[in-house]
């Protein structure tokens, strides 16, 4: 009984794995897993990741240049004659030296440089989780619609089979010519190009949300319910000034001029004196001879004091400052710039948002004719003022006209989505709750 208990105990931790693991591949996967996913996963968030650490690495550098920086050591050395220096200092048998800045008017600005690069390094990663939203949100969006359009186009590949099928029985009945079975052939095989065409774009989109998720592509399936509502873009709210405000990339063109700033101002004072506290502590050894060459030898020594600099005439030091202050200028301008192209940006992508939208209008408009369409040739068929090859025509035409509608409806989530990004409002969309 005690083996059989075990037996059972294994055999639910082997198969649990994989129940769970089917059970995945079963279920549908939810916009907003994909994007919680994905900003876990991708190689952009590590990325990410790893410039913040480096950023606020290299601030603590700076910052912690006023704190004592203390190194222990030894100048072992054999002397013959007068005892000759090692690195600057005396041959020793240990030493301690100690050394750090007390009043440095250029690195304080350096440390203010560090800090807003921080800020800068941070902005730049609203910005790349941003592009991590947007790109997963986008191929979500357009995979699901593909799945819809891919089963449209299954149902035209067999309706044109069964047409295909009847074209060849009235051909042999005598009442079509030859021609009419090449024209239904040629129904087929464009619909069966495009059923290809769009399985290729729904394997990339697969495996794009797979790099992206860090999930089989082949378990990846959309959920049309889960995709949040987009919000309606009312055009006479301004948008360019809301992008101002809260675009990341404003943010890291703004702090980088002002980073910059900061480092001009600090290469500027280079020139201003400079104070730091110095000691050293040393053991000498008889075998160096010091006895030899000074009147008093004594084994335990220490220093202790000022480094004071005044570095008034210092030329190139000058034309560094200078150098930086043009930098700093440009960058101020780049700034202007990037305020003035996120502006232009985010009232065209508005604009096109209203176009887009009346535009799928119209498509949706004429796929519901090419609907109704297709139920009239049918009722002619029936009465017998229709043959089936106007059905046919009528099922081609609604089919573009579904497609076209697809494509209208994915350009304006499109502009939607990119506007959600311009205006700072993408992560509270997609990560909001989602429409069950």
């Amino acid at each position: 009984m005690k083996f059989s208990f075990r037996a059972i105990l294994i055999l639910i931790c082997v198969l649990c794995p994989f129940s769970i693991l089917t059970h995945a591949q079963d279920n549908p996967l939810p916009f907003r897993t994909a994007i919680e996913l994905a900003l876990k996963n991708s190689a952009t968030s590590a990325i990410a990741r790893a410039d913040l650490q480096r950023a606020r690495a290299n601030y603590l550098q700076s910052r912690d240049l006023f704190v004592p920086q203390v190194t222990f050591g030894s100048g072992l050395a054999y002397s013959n004659g007068f005892p000759l220096s090692i690195e600057g200092a005396a041959p020793s048998i240990f030493n301690v030296n100690t050394q750090s800045f007390l009043f440095n008017a250029a690195q304080r600005e350096f440390i203010k440089a560090a800090r807003g690069e921080v800020r800068t390094t941070e902005a730049q990663n609203a910005d790349r989780r941003n592009d991590v939203i947007m790109e997963t949100a986008l191929a979500y969006i357009q995979l699901d619609l593909l799945q819809s359009s891919l089963n449209v186009e299954k149902e035209q590949q067999e309706f044109a089979a069964r047409y295909e099928d009847i074209v060849n029985q009235r051909v042999q009945a005598g009442l079509d010519s030859n021609l009419e079975i090449t024209r239904a052939q040629l129904t087929g095989a464009r619909t069966r190009a495009q059923i290809a065409e769009i399985r290729a774009a729904v394997d990339q989109l697969r495996l794009r949300l797979s790099q992206l998720t860090g999930l089989p592509a082949n378990s990846i399936r959309t959920s049309t319910e889960t995709i949040p509502k987009l919000p309606d873009v009312s055009q006479d709210t301004d948008l360019a000034a809301q992008a101002v405000e809260k675009n990341p990339l404003v943010k890291i063109a703004q702090e980088t001029a002002t980073a910059k700033s900061f480092r001009a101002l600090g290469e500027s004072k280079q020139l201003y004196p400079a104070l730091d506290i110095v000691g050293q502590y040393a053991v000498l050894a008889r075998y160096n001879n010091y006895d030899e060459f000074f009147r008093k030898f004594q084994r335990h020594n220490i220093t202790v004091g000022a480094l004071i600099r005044f570095p008034f005439f210092n030329s190139p030091q000058r034309d560094v400052a200078k150098a930086a202050e043009a930098d700093a200028l440009k960058a101020q301008k780049e700034a202007q710039n990037i305020k003035d192209q996120v502006s232009s940006e985010t009232l065209r992508l508005q604009r096109s948002v209203a176009q887009l939208a009346a535009a799928r209008d119209v498509s949706r408009l004429e796929h519901q004719l090419s609907q109704a369409d297709i139920d009239a040739a049918h009722e002619k068929i029936q009465a017998g003022g229709a043959t089936l090859k106007d059905e046919q025509n009528a099922r081609i035409t609604e089919h573009q006209r579904y497609t076209a509608f697809l494509s209208s409806s994915f350009d304006l989530d499109k502009a939607q989505v990119q506007l959600l990004r311009q205006t700072g409002d993408l992560e509270g969309w997609a990560l909001g709750p989602a429409k069950q």
